[in-house]
């Protein structure tokens, strides 16, 4: 039998990935030697921590119907269940993509695994589009969706300047 999911915990999920997401360029940014690349990553973490906050907003303004429980959670148990989903997702924010990070990656290595992360991450939303009926959110996801696809093309834009 299916899980549905209601646009609340979806919100949950996308909240926790953008802080992965996060951790991943600040990691980055300690691992490197060269201020301005240093500077340019911690840049990046600043936009996940901003997307971060968009998707809480978004969050807020979801309806008291759309937050309604799809399953009985009598051990509270739900919120760990999102929060690995979250982490094992396989993309933007993944937290073992920001352990195997050495320092020795340059930085078009970096943004290239991030814009892959980020598709991994649209691939993952469309997937759980399935599962929010449309009393539950449905259409939520949708925001979600174009606030990442939005994040791609800001990465493929810093991908040229770096190229060029």
């Amino acid at each position: 039998m299916a899980y549905d999911f209601n646009a609340d915990e979806i919100f949950e999920m996308a909240i926790q990935i953008e802080a992965n997401g996060a951790k991943f360029y600040r990691k980055a940014a300690d691992l490197q030697q060269e201020p301005d690349n240093k500077a340019f990553l911690e840049k990046l973490a600043r936009m996940e921590d901003k997307h971060k906050t968009t998707f809480e907003a978004m969050r807020k303004a979801v309806s008291e119907g759309q937050k309604q429980e799809t399953v009985f959670d009598p051990a509270n148990e739900l919120s760990m269940y999102l929060k690995a989903m979250a982490d094992n997702h396989g993309g933007e924010g993944d937290p073992d993509v920001a352990e195997s990070l050495t320092g020795e990656e340059s930085m078009e290595e970096i943004i290239t695994t991030a814009v892959g992360l980020e598709k991994e991450s649209i691939l993952f939303y469309l997937g759980l589009k399935d599962l929010v009926p449309a009393k539950y959110g449905h259409d939520k996801l949708d925001n979600i969706i174009r606030e990442e696809k939005l994040h791609i093309a800001q990465l493929n834009g810093f991908l040229k300047k770096i190229k060029t």
